[in-house]
């Protein structure tokens, strides 16, 4: 047995808590990378100054947005080719692997464009004040177009989880991520380059990140062949991908939505505030990509066993996944609550800053338990191909219930209501979630029994 049969073998028949955190484990350590590059611009680019910091935040929706294309594609392919490895079809799933990957990218590029054509319009909706435009402008004319390189990397990072191989994902973005913490401050204190040498150690290091993936690609080390004569516009990828990828879309395009509204409702008390709700996010990111990360092993397992009418073993990696995810997010709000002052201290030494950012933290905290258990489901129905309801769960914590909710208690209680907004809103998704959950966990045990009894 080769090493791609044994890959194959290790999703369809491994014991279930082994083979999650097998898989889980490298892609959250790359998923934490990422949040790295987010956190040390911070942490760098906060010695510059408030407005600087505050340029970083205001610049970080587009980022998100580009990456969200990545995403797209990538989670989108994902889900598909999990299914085909289970059903055995693997030529369809080099097809499916090579034309996500073109795709991005053509896709990624005019995004880019873009944006580029009206970029201070951009920034200025995404609320940077007077103050910040000038330093935002700088990071991003830089930052924007490098943001390709991550669209490649995202995209990559999800085809390879569908195919078991969290490693390549975890070594190319720690190899970045070591190199962006080495030539951050370099480039923006040694070099004297400011902002503008922030954004450019980012790029760098996603470059090299980017060289590895494709070292990946034509090394044969994947069970995948991704090649340009396996591109193709055929209507059953496409349906499939986009029946996955638009709802993480859809959730990258009302993250930053709501990520600009928050920025824009925080510009209106001073820069300090849009700072502090920036490095909130930021510090908020990292323990969710961990869940991000960790839905991403449980991603392949789970369209795997749907595929191969696995049932047993699908209900089980969702016990496990829900537990151990429940863990995580309990033992992340607990840090939070008790050393939010200190967290945000290690951005900023600006006594605003630290002030509205502990008592955010602290609010966004409360609920960041229930994190675990929303997305868990929300991963379960993207991988096993139920389009709406994974498109309902995915858009509803920062689409459906946040943009209205912000925008009445932002009003109404003015900053209070922006700190608040988050653990508002992750009760209502909570609600919502458990409401999904009984249908799906019950559908699922229908197909079981009948599977049983035709055995039988």
């Amino acid at each position: 047995m080769n090493k791609k049969e044994k890959k194959i073998k290790m999703i369809g028949e491994g014991d279930i808590t082994k083979v999650l955190f097998q898989l889980g484990v490298p892609v959250i350590i790359g998923m934490l990378v990422t949040s790295l590059y987010n956190v040390v611009d911070a942490m760098f680019v906060g010695g510059l100054g408030t407005s600087q910091m505050g340029a970083v935040s205001i610049t970080y929706p587009i980022g998100q947005l580009i990456i969200g294309l990545g995403l797209t594609f990538g989670s989108g392919s994902a889900s598909y080719i999990s299914r085909l490895l289970g059903e055995k079809n693997n030529k369809q799933a080099d097809r499916t692997a090579s034309t996500a990957l073109l795709t991005a990218i053509i896709v990624g590029l005019i995004t880019i464009v873009l944006t580029m054509c009206f970029l201070d319009k951009v920034l200025t909706f995404l609320g940077a004040t007077q103050t910040i435009l000038p330093y935002a402008k700088e990071f991003a004319i830089i930052y924007i177009p490098g943001s390709i390189l991550n669209v490649i990397n995202v995209t990559m990072n999800n085809v390879s989880a569908s195919e078991g191989a969290t490693k390549i994902s975890m070594t190319s973005m720690l190899m970045g991520a070591g190199l962006n913490i080495i030539l951050e401050p370099v480039f923006i204190y040694t070099f004297q380059l400011g902002i503008k040498g922030s954004a450019i150690a980012t790029v760098i290091a996603q470059g090299v990140t980017t060289l590895l993936y494709i070292w990946y690609i034509f090394s044969g080390k994947s069970s995948l062949n991704i090649s340009i004569k396996h591109f193709s516009i055929d209507k059953i990828i496409y349906v499939q991908i986009l029946k996955i990828g638009i709802p993480t879309l859809l959730f990258q395009l009302l993250s930053s939505t709501s990520m600009g509204l928050t920025n824009t409702a925080s510009s209106r008390y001073g820069d300090s505030a849009v700072a502090a709700m920036g490095v909130v996010t930021r510090v908020l990111a990292i323990g969710s990509y961990v869940i991000f990360g960790y839905a991403k092993g449980f991603q392949p397992v789970a369209g795997f066993s749907f595929g191969a009418k696995n049932y047993k073993r699908l209900r089980e990696a969702i016990a496990v996944s829900l537990k151990w995810s429940t863990v995580f997010c309990a033992v992340t709000e607990t840090i939070f609550l008790i050393f939010s002052r200190q967290i945000i201290g290690l951005f900023s030494k600006d006594a605003s800053v630290i002030a509205i950012g502990s008592n955010a933290l602290k609010a966004n905290s409360i609920t960041f338990i229930l994190f675990g258990f929303q997305y868990i489901y929300t991963t379960l129905f993207l991988a096993l191909g139920k389009a709406f309801k994974g498109t309902i769960l995915s858009i509803a914590r920062q689409g459906i219930f946040f943009i209205p909710v912000i925008l009445i208690l932002s009003g109404i209680l003015g900053l209070k209501g922006i700190i608040l907004t988050q653990p508002i809103v992750d009760v209502m998704t909570t609600i919502l979630t458990f409401i999904f959950a009984v249908k799906i966990q019950r559908k699922i045990k229908d197909s079981s029994e009948e599977s049983n009894s035709k055995v039988i």
